[in-house]
């Protein structure tokens, strides 16, 4: 079998991409959305990125992150916004080993920081993150606009 390779998502990626995007959004598909997020991934005027774990030829996860400026730092940070990976890869270290490819990224290019997001109910999520970052105390609010 071969290796799991780590690579940024490329053109030719959407017909699996669109799956693991759908499935990371439990089904809920804004169709204008999901173009408009492959675009960006894929544009070099974008600051939205996305790489993805491949093995002999079939994507198994995805994780989507984004860089932005901040007021408290010279240096861009990363929203990490998406991870996933297929329900049956999962337990394989295939999510930690995608985060530590965003993180070696951003080490690489000198990013201030990185942060995400996760539900208090996730807790496979939980178990990966707790030893990745420090988890702050804080309230997260949210107003939609539009």
């Amino acid at each position: 079998m071969n290796q799991i390779r780590f690579r940024p998502l490329e053109y030719p990626d959407f017909a699996e991409w669109l799956p693991l995007w759908d499935a990371n959004n439990l089904g809920h598909r804004d169709e204008a959305v999901t173009q408009e997020t492959w675009r960006r991934i894929l544009a070099d005027d974008e600051q939205v990125y996305g790489i993805c774990a491949e093995q002999n030829g079939r994507l198994l996860g995805i994780v989507h992150y984004i860089l932005h400026p901040t007021t408290g730092h010279l240096r861009p940070v990363c929203y990490l916004q998406d991870v996933y990976v297929t329900p049956e890869q999962r337990g394989r270290g295939i999510g930690r080993r995608m985060v530590e490819e965003v993180i070696r990224r951003g080490t690489q290019e000198g990013w201030a920081r990185m942060y995400w997001l996760t539900p208090e109910d996730n807790k496979s999520a939980k178990a990966l993150y707790k030893n990745l970052g420090i988890k702050l105390d804080f309230a997260f609010y949210v107003l939609p606009i539009s």
